[in-house]
């Protein structure tokens, strides 16, 4: 447990050195997390460490009270019921659908075929994205390097994150639309709002405060 008696899941990962500034600033000693990149659980300070994708996962279950993950995540888990408290502003990213430089492959396909082929690791966002723009999609969920995909002909069209562009760009991709904003949120289980509540509101005054 923490100083404020709560057990915090901490994203490892792009989000982690950030998330863990936040925490020290607001009066966690988080050295031992930093110095240790095996350990997984630091129970003097009520520190969990997982992948990002897991953080709600943790929170929603109650093994963790809070979480610290990002909002790409929590659009593609919105099935998880946690609740979404701060908007931390860090670890800024764009969700985007982008093709090929030239001619758009993905207006030409839509134009031929009635139907796009769009290859993404973010399959509940890519089909509510198309959904709700109107157009029919074909998505093909992709593990690995998603940039792959339109370069060898399997699709017209990825639906990826992207913080600076710059892999895309190494790969003749360039930004079509951009769909939404990510940044790091904090997150809570509905049970310890309630019965921690006052711990989860000091940690909010203090982030807030940052």
């Amino acid at each position: 447990m923490s100083d404020l008696g709560l057990t915090i899941a901490v994203p490892r990962g792009a989000l982690m050195n950030e998330t863990l500034d936040r925490l020290d600033a607001i009066g966690l000693d988080t050295s031992e997390v930093r110095s240790n990149d095996r350990k997984l659980l630091f129970g003097d300070i009520g520190v969990v460490t997982m992948r990002p994708s897991d953080v709600p996962t943790y929170v929603e279950a109650g093994a963790a009270d809070v979480g610290f993950t990002g909002k790409d995540v929590l659009t593609e888990q919105s099935e998880r019921d946690v609740y979404e408290l701060l908007d931390l502003g860090y670890g800024r990213c764009v969700m985007v659908l982008a093709t090929v430089d030239g001619p758009d492959p993905s207006v030409e396909a839509l134009r031929r075929l009635g139907v796009m082929r769009v290859a993404t690791k973010y399959y509940k966002t890519a089909i509510a994205y198309f959904e709700q723009t109107g157009r029919q999609a074909e998505i093909v969920e992709v593990k690995g390097s998603v940039e792959l995909a339109p370069l060898t002909g399997l699709v017209e069209a990825i639906v990826d994150l992207t913080a600076t562009g710059t892999t895309l760009r190494e790969n003749n991709l360039i930004i079509r639309e951009e769909i939404y904003v990510s940044t790091a949120r904090l997150i809570a289980n509905p049970v310890s709002h309630k019965l921690k509540a006052a711990a989860i509101d000091t940690m909010l005054e203090k982030l807030r405060a940052l």
